[in-house]
């Protein structure tokens, strides 16, 4: 977003600043997360001004400095602080503060001819209908901004859950009704799932509706927005007669199953209100209804959202390939990309679907030539088929609309014939590739042909590369006469043009030009060197004197203008005329090219599994998958596919086994930095990519199905949200126990750091032993926490793992360790903190004193173990005699005067004075043979 700053803001009029400030601050204060933006023209230019703490959010995140921060109405104490951005800056602006801020907007516009301003637009993460076109100009729209309205009620004391959802890029209605726990994890799950970026919810003044706050903690830590919505617009009354003027098909909304769903319906009618879908009538028997299943797809917390990077983040920058959805995205279409985002959120549990995708990227693996001339040929030039379809649907569709689906149309024979040319491996992945894209294009291609002949008939196809957009003037009677009839005008002006030339004996070529005037129309230029010879003659019209030169003209000249002028006004009517009704004829193909942007936003997301497969470091692996709840967990070489990639790491691949009954819980202790986290992590990355279809990056994989896949990692700090990181880690922790079913996989990592050791332990001791019998889920626990291992002592299907360290330098203080990345079998019976603290360049102080310190706690530690091996009257009696020893030494007569070897002399005797009493004492010999 570069923009010039001293260019920032055009002079607009002192007395226009004044009247513009009193109506600034007549307006109602906005939300802190609002951004006011205010459209205006200059030179025929738009742009868009900012005011006051809006202005210097712009100057600080867009500009980065605040010089461009100028003062309407005063200085900077009493002025009001403005700035602005072109039109092209603006749109990626509000295109970040919208998807990636969390921001919501509203544009105010000036009403012609009058100084009143009035709200024009708006829009919210979720809502982003009113700016698609100012958002979206330039680029793509690559995630689908879904919103979803709630609706809680309480039902013999379970928790029923009501929502309604819409993608406002598609027409469609989604709605579910489910029941849930107290800490509605299935709601967080369905959040996931659907890539929800807004959330309404019923308005709580008192803030003190307690099921309402935990709804809106889930929210948070999932990143959507939360909007507050009158009580009353979650009123259901009307609902069945608005569903039914928005849902196609005749039958009644009433007769539908979903209709009986108590609590989703009223979310249904605050989601419509929202959206004003009843204002619009291009909206009407537009709409489907659709059920979502939450057993459908694998559930995922938003702690797994994060602890398997499956979305990019802020921190990612300009590296792509850091989140799983960056790394994968090789698709070349829009609607490719956000069913991308979809799937990765939306994991199948059947076995069936994922083995048909499966089929479909082994035929795009094996097949290159095939997957490039897909990818580069035909995929991408697809525009956004989605969004092309809505601009018709609301007539707001131009005739370069109309041309963009025709190229794309006249495309769809060549990519038919590259898909039945394929070399399938086998007849029924050929089988599959025909039942899923072949037959359906031919379907679409004998659909669409009457589009295509419409616009080859209707458009100059011609004038195309001019980037002209216009009907044919042969199509039309009444087109064809005005242009011949302009076409002779033109001709007779240039005859005038010809004639005066000649008359006043000057070069038409050089001397005396035909120009287009902006404000004369077709007028002649003369120089100012020669305009002399024209101003005695009363048959020339002289307009203005230019820098250019002279304009003038004939009165012949400027009759045949005027001609000229309404004849084409009369062409430009007849032109929109025959636009219009073009445009409205290839609106009725819509539902016809939606269905077409969904199979090529399929064949695009397999394409690009199939590319990314192929071109890694080492291709990856189609995964042999089970049902759920048979078969193991058994990866050879299984690497983390993001990691893998990134410039300058050598990644070292490790095996996988888990096996039901026998190994189902392991624990994976190990010196940080070693790869624990890493080596749990890119497990349940790999679970995932089977489950949405795509290969693995490992050189053989056995996996079963999962449910779920949940997890705890990382410090989980929330604490501007006035969360703790111990409490953000337990109710992440509270979230897996009440959720998890044995077909879970479980990923944990450090569990009961935020708190003291012997409270965390414990802990970590107590959830780890509940996992392990009670749910007996696959779980994968790292700890620091030694001991925890002994868990396997108790419970059989626990494994200890260790992350391999390779120890230098035997009997020195200051052994040199290398981290190996290698997962082996066993414990690690030892810590390497402070061995990382100096491979972090710690000063060399600190780490002599660190490794002091906890020499003196081990020691520490040592002592007080011994003393736990002896009854209390043992070390009760040996502390006593050790004391009495001490006094007696202590009262020695004239201590200072004695010698070394004197004073020597008098501690062993009275050692031996009590030696048979030490001898007896069990204590005090364990004691004196450490020392």
């Amino acid at each position: 977003m570069n923009q010039s700053p001293k260019d920032s803001i055009p002079d607009i009029d002192k007395p226009e600043q004044q009247t513009f400030v009193k109506f600034f601050r007549s307006l109602t204060e906005a939300d802190s997360d609002t951004i006011r933006l205010f459209e205006r023209d200059a030179n025929q230019k738009r742009y868009y001004t900012f005011h006051g703490d809006n202005a210097l959010y712009i100057a600080q995140h867009v500009y980065k400095t605040t010089s461009v921060v100028k003062y309407w109405g005063g200085d900077a104490v009493r002025g009001l602080a403005t700035t602005s951005l072109s039109s092209s800056v603006a749109g990626s602006f509000l295109r970040d503060a919208l998807l990636n801020k969390q921001k919501r907007i509203e544009i105010w516009t000036q009403k012609k001819n009058s100084s009143h301003w009035e709200l024009s637009r708006k829009a919210s993460p979720g809502n982003l209908q009113d700016v698609e076109d100012l958002l979206f100009l330039d680029s793509n729209m690559t995630a689908a901004p879904v919103v979803m309205a709630v609706k809680l009620a309480t039902s013999n004391e379970n928790k029923v859950v009501g929502v309604a959802f819409a993608d406002a890029t598609v027409k469609e209605l989604g709605i579910a009704e489910f029941l849930d726990n107290e800490l509605y994890s299935n709601f967080e799950s369905l959040i996931i799932q659907l890539g929800v970026k807004e959330c309404l919810l019923p308005a709580d003044e008192t803030e003190k509706d307690y099921e309402l706050i935990k709804i809106r903690n889930i929210l948070q830590r999932c990143g959507v927005v939360m909007t507050s919505r009158k009580k009353n617009d979650f009123n259901a009354k009307d609902i069945e007669q608005d569903l039914n003027r928005l849902l196609e098909g005749e039958i009644s909304s009433a007769a539908l199953p979903e209709f009986e769903m108590k609590q989703a319906m009223p979310a249904v009618a605050c989601l419509i209100k929202y959206l004003s879908l009843l204002s619009d009538e291009h909206n009407f028997k537009q709409f489907k209804l659709r059920h979502h299943d939450l057993s459908q797809y694998m559930r995922l917390d938003a702690s797994a959202l994060g602890a398997l990077n499956l979305m990019p983040g802020p921190q990612d920058g300009s590296n792509k390939s850091m989140s799983l959805y960056g790394l994968l995205n090789k698709c070349k279409t829009a609607q490719g990309s956000r069913l991308l985002a979809q799937w990765l959120k939306q994991p199948l549990l059947n076995l069936d679907e994922i083995t048909q995708r499966q089929d479909i990227v082994e035929v795009f693996y094996k097949d290159t030539e095939l997957r490039q001339s897909l990818q580069e040929d035909h995929l991408r030039t697809v525009p956004d088929l989605h969004r092309l379809a809505k601009r018709f649907q609301r007539g707001i569709a131009n005739l370069q609309d109309v041309v963009r689906i025709y190229q794309v149309v006249i495309r769809l024979p060549a990519l038919l014939m590259c898909l039945e040319a394929c070399n399938a491996p086998t007849d029924a992945m050929g089988n599959l590739i025909n039942e899923m894209y072949t037959s359906k294009l031919k379907e679409y291609i004998a659909k669409l042909e009457k589009l295509q002949e419409l616009v080859e008939t209707t458009i100059d196809l011609d004038a195309l590369k001019d980037h002209e957009f216009i009907i044919k003037s042969d199509f039309d009677d009444e087109l064809k006469n005005l242009r011949e009839m302009i076409t002779d005008l033109k001709e007779l002006i240039e005859n005038q043009h010809l004639e005066v030339a000649e008359m006043l004996g000057l070069d038409p070529e050089k001397k005396l030009k035909l120009e287009k005037h902006s404000l004369y129309g077709y007028c002649l230029r003369i120089g100012r060197a020669d305009a002399s010879v024209i101003r005695q003659d009363p048959q020339f019209i002289e307009y203005s004197t230019q820098k250019a030169g002279t304009y003038f003209s004939t009165g012949k000249m400027k009759h045949l203008n005027t001609q000229l002028t309404q004849f084409g006004t009369s062409y430009e009517r007849r032109q929109n005329d025959l636009v219009k009704e073009v445009i409205n004829i290839v609106a009725t193909y819509c539902p016809v090219l939606e269905l077409l942007g969904g199979v090529l936003a399929h064949m695009d997301v397999l394409v690009s599994f199939a590319h990314v497969s192929i071109m890694a470091p080492i291709p990856y692996i189609r995964p042999d998958i089970r049902p759920m709840g048979q078969g193991n967990v058994h990866l050879q070489d299984a690497r983390h596919p993001c990691l893998e990639v990134q410039d300058e790491v050598n990644f070292i691949p490790n095996d996988v086994e888990i096996t039901r009954n026998q190994s189902e819980f392991q624990i994976i202790t190990g010196p940080n930095m070693g790869g624990k986290s890493t080596y749990i992590r890119q497990i349940g990355v790999i679970a995932l990519m089977a489950q949405v279809g795509c290969f693995v990056p490992c050189t053989e994989a056995k996996l079963c199905i999962f449910d779920s896949i949940l997890a705890r990692v990382g410090a989980g700090d929330s604490q501007l949200k006035g969360v703790s990181t111990f409490m953000a880690e337990m109710l992440e922790t509270a979230t897996i126990l009440k959720s998890a079913s044995k077909h879970s996989l479980i990923i944990i990592d450090e569990l009961g750091r935020g708190t003291s050791t012997y409270d965390g332990f414990g802990l970590a001791w107590a959830i780890s032993e509940h996992i392990a019998t009670q749910i007996r889920a696959y779980c994968l626990f790292a700890t620091h926490f030694h001991e925890l291992t002994a868990l396997g002592e108790n419970v059989p299907h626990v494994k200890n793992l260790n992350v391999a360290v390779h120890v230098g330098n035997e009997g020195d203080s200051d052994r040199n360790i290398t981290l190996l990345y290698k997962v082996n079998e066993g414990v690690c019976d030892q810590s390497f903190g402070i061995h990382v603290a100096e491979l972090a360049n710690f000063p060399v102080t600190v780490v002599k004193l660190a490794k002091r310190k906890a020499a003196e706690l081990e020691d520490s530690t040592n002592v007080d173990e011994e003393s736990k091996k002896h009854k209390g009257d043992s070390v009760k009696d040996g502390t006593a005699l050790v004391q009495k020893m001490i006094q007696e030494i202590a009262s020695v007569d004239n201590m200072e005067s004695l010698d070394h070897d004197m004073l020597l002399q008098r501690v062993r005797d009275i050692k031996n004075k009590y030696k048979h009493e030490m001898e007896a004492n069990p204590y005090l010999q364990d004691l004196m043979a450490g020392l």
